[in-house]
């Protein structure tokens, strides 16, 4: 499906929609302005109506499954002081108010003109199905014209929530344009790429490649890449027990698919055994909380099983085979114990890598993955948290937070350590007459 000026279309009429897209969308630059208030209004409205379950059946019917419990529990996200927040933090306030600056060196004084950047390609990806609608969400808060190109695994939740953004408040019908077409389709991609004086881009190397290769000269990349998280503990983390529940419910709750999931747990020392006492007493968390978050996707279940099959044929080939007494196997789930200390993604799915990690080692090995880092799950004494939280944001890490809430969202944060409002917009330059 297609949503253009606020209605639905067939993907079959695609072609006949670009083909006066770009002059809708000039029109549109031209004659309208989309105020951050007006934006706010009509998402606090959407955020409320959802929060009182009047698209509950709706959202059932899109067979959303778990997603759609973390979808209505994200509702705040829509709610008017997250967004006000949101604003005023990224942009300051009055952030579109024109400021002045005085006459130097006997030149005229400039007026400073905060203004969107104009027009947004969003190219969004699937693995949270609220996050397509969410970075379009951005683009209209910045006053934007947005054309999304939805992932392949987009369950409708997109189109439906924005096409009821619209219906509250038809204002923003002529700066929301959404398309499910798809990436292998270039030559409609060139089209929607050319449009775009930036292009949002969501994914991995290959997602980010390929926007590249669709940028036009002059259009601005803005990249929000996958990145890596881990879990760090430190001290006497055997008492810690409702953190280390609170870890394992993490772990199989997310699936370890987010930037912000766990996908390795590193101990605070240089040996060994201690990495296996942690996997014999770390297992049965993670077994409970697989037990009650268990895979009930047959796709997952059999991604798990090949993975494990394809990991083990190739350990073979190669004679690298893992030690057996190095996987602690459990239900569903599984710890390895290495002796390296590189991060680097999991297996998914409740099987993760436990490794050594001591203080002095932190910054070395972790800025082997600079611009790569995003979350750190702290678990430690309380008289460290301090020092080690400082240390692992000189490593090159965005986000220190507890264990159990390393994919959790606070209000004002920064994405992968910047503002996204602030690459939405630029700034023009009016030269003062005297």
């Amino acid at each position: 499906m297609i949503l253009a000026g606020g209605r639905i279309y067939p993907t079959d009429e695609q072609s006949h929609i670009l083909e006066t897209l770009e002059e809708t969308i000039c029109q549109t630059r031209m004659n309208e302005t989309l105020d951050t208030e007006t934006v706010i209004d009509a998402i606090d409205v959407l955020g409320r109506r959802v929060a009182a379950g009047e698209f509950d059946a709706l959202i059932g019917s899109l067979d959303l499954g778990k997603a759609a419990e973390e979808m209505l529990a994200s509702v705040k996200l829509l709610s008017r002081g997250y967004l006000e927040k949101k604003v005023v933090t990224e942009l300051g306030t009055q952030f579109f108010v024109p400021a002045h600056n005085e006459a130097a060196f006997g030149l005229p004084g400039i007026e400073i003109r905060p203004v969107p950047l104009g027009t947004l390609f969003h190219i969004a990806a699937g693995n949270l199905d609220f996050l397509p609608a969410y970075t379009g969400v951005e683009g209209l808060l910045t006053g934007n014209v947005n054309i999304l190109k939805l992932p392949q695994a987009d369950s409708g939740v997109t189109i439906l929530a924005l096409q009821k953004l619209v219906e509250i408040q038809p204002k923003l019908s002529p700066f929301i344009y959404v398309f499910d077409t798809p990436s292998d389709d270039l030559v409609t991609m060139k089209r929607l790429a050319a449009m775009a004086d930036g292009i949002v881009v969501w994914g991995g190397e290959a997602a980010v490649a390929a926007a590249r290769s669709l940028a036009p000269v002059g259009a601005k990349l803005i990249e929000w890449g996958h990145r890596l998280s881990f879990a760090y503990l430190s001290g006497d983390w055997q008492r810690k027990t409702d953190d280390l529940t609170a870890l394992a419910a993490h772990i199989v709750k997310t699936g370890q698919t987010l930037c912000s999931s766990c996908q390795v747990i590193y101990l605070d020392t240089e040996e060994m055994d201690e990495i296996r006492t942690f996997c014999n007493a770390f297992l049965p968390y993670l077994e409970a909380a697989r037990r009650k978050y268990p895979i009930n996707d047959i796709g997952a279940a059999a991604e798990m099983t090949l993975q494990r099959y394809s990991a083990e044929l190739e350990s073979y080939l190669t004679g690298k085979r893992q030690a057996e007494q190095n996987i602690y196997r459990g239900f569903q789930c599984s710890l390895t114990a290495c002796e390296d200390s590189e991060l680097a993604l999991s297996d998914l799915f409740g099987r993760l890598a436990v490794k050594r990690l001591p203080y002095d080692s932190i910054l070395p090995v972790l800025r082997r993955q600079k611009g790569c880092l995003q979350t750190a799950g702290l678990l430690c004494d309380e008289e460290d948290r301090a020092q080690l939280t400082d240390r692992l944001i000189r490593s090159g890490v965005n986000r220190v937070t507890s264990v159990g809430h390393m994919s959790a969202t606070f209000v004002g944060e920064s994405h992968d350590g910047e503002y996204p409002l602030r690459r939405y917009v630029r700034m023009a330059n009016v030269e003062e007459q005297i």
